[in-house]
């Protein structure tokens, strides 16, 4: 069966066979032997004997493919990316905190997602911004060098790829070589499993799964387990992430489903060859795209090319009057939801895992098409 092309931020397009799979045993679930259970997974109870195997499984997966330490947890939450950037202070403000007094935490602010954690940390810490491109419109990254880090923070948050402007951290910030002492905080919503994290650098990743992972409505965690057991006195029980890590993300109803689906993903991924070679696929995909954009007259990207996003590619034609036949003309030929963000405008193609080469193909050699007929024509 064959299917448009989806471009979309998130939600985003997740690979064909995996919704096969899940449409297959949407009515009964067969366990791993083959056997039918006589219910789908989204009614099944999250403490029964079916669902704690399809979790352990998917944690299993998981934890291989992002070649995780042992002494970090995974923890499966609700509430997406958003939430957690409220969830991270109540749990990890208070690590170097003086009793009686707000903690402190820095943020380096390279797109539209980090300076909304930063606004989101005001409310129960004390935010330093330690450095900003916003006066430059967010197409790079402040040198590591430049960051004005606040000795006493207990961490340093970065949204280590922004989705909306297209700025992505090629490597993760040594803190120990810039003089910090505090923990490094990771959104990676929008490219977790596309490329390997080194864990010797990071205290704890978040991210929403409706990018690279499953549907919305799962948010994974995964926090070194010394960093358990400091939440504020505020903080609910629901988002305390020792009560999360203790009941096994089973505190509250976790999103069954979704964890389910992120499962299928997973064994998905390991049929690939593992996120070492996603990556490979995925600096193949970025750069057929990248360079049918710098090659043009028509459409252009603002982003420094040293920190361009493999996932998230914004791009802009020269001529605006064109933008609505663009779009139009890419509909027809079943390429989707590639109208850029509200906030920026212009254009944006998320080439997430789950978008094969031949999407990207297909895209260059319209964008190719347009351009002669509409701009040179």
């Amino acid at each position: 069966m064959e299917r448009p092309f989806n471009f979309s931020a998130g939600p985003a397009a997740m690979p064909q066979e995996v919704l096969m799979q899940a449409a297959d045993e949407m009515l009964d679930w067969p366990d791993a032997t083959g056997r039918r259970c006589g219910m789908g997974v989204m009614e099944m109870s999250h403490r029964g004997k079916e669902f704690i195997s399809i979790y352990e499984q998917t944690e299993a997966d998981l934890r291989e493919l992002l070649a995780l330490p042992s002494n970090f947890k995974i923890l499966f939450m609700q509430g997406g990316g958003l939430a957690e950037n409220a969830i991270v202070p109540l749990n990890l403000s208070a690590l170097k905190a003086v009793p009686g007094q707000p903690g402190i935490t820095d943020f380096v602010i390279t797109g539209s997602w980090s300076e909304k954690s930063s606004q989101e940390a005001k409310k129960y810490s004390t935010a330093n911004i330690a450095a900003s491109a916003k006066a430059d419109g967010f197409i790079g990254i402040p040198e590591a060098g430049t960051w004005s880090l606040n000795p006493d923070a207990s961490y340093l948050q970065i949204c280590t790829n922004e989705t909306i402007h297209g700025v992505e951290f090629n490597q993760l910030p040594d803190l120990k070589a810039l003089g910090s002492g505090a923990e490094l905080v990771i959104d990676f919503s929008s490219h977790v499993a596309s490329r390997m994290v080194d864990w010797n650098q990071v205290g704890l990743a978040f991210g929403g799964a409706q990018k690279n992972l499953g549907p919305a409505g799962l948010t994974l965690v995964v926090v070194r387990e010394d960093l358990l057991g400091y939440a504020l006195p505020d903080c609910p029980s629901a988002f305390n992430y020792k009560t999360v890590a203790d009941s096994n993300s089973m505190f509250n109803t976790p999103p069954t489903f979704a964890i389910y689906m992120a499962g299928l993903v997973f064994k998905w991924l390991k049929k690939q060859g593992g996120i070492a070679t996603m990556e490979q696929r995925n600096i193949a995909k970025a750069q057929l795209l990248y360079q049918a954009i710098d090659k043009s007259d028509l459409y252009y990207n603002k982003v420094d090319t040293t920190c361009r996003s493999r996932m998230n590619v914004p791009f802009y034609l020269r001529d605006e009057s064109l933008n609505d036949a663009f779009l139009s003309g890419a509909k027809e030929r079943g390429m989707l939801q590639l109208k850029g963000h509200k906030s920026v405008g212009g254009m944006r193609a998320s080439i997430y895992n789950a978008m094969p080469i031949e999407g990207v193909q297909a895209l260059v050699d319209y964008m190719r098409e347009f351009e002669q007929k509409k701009y040179h024509g």
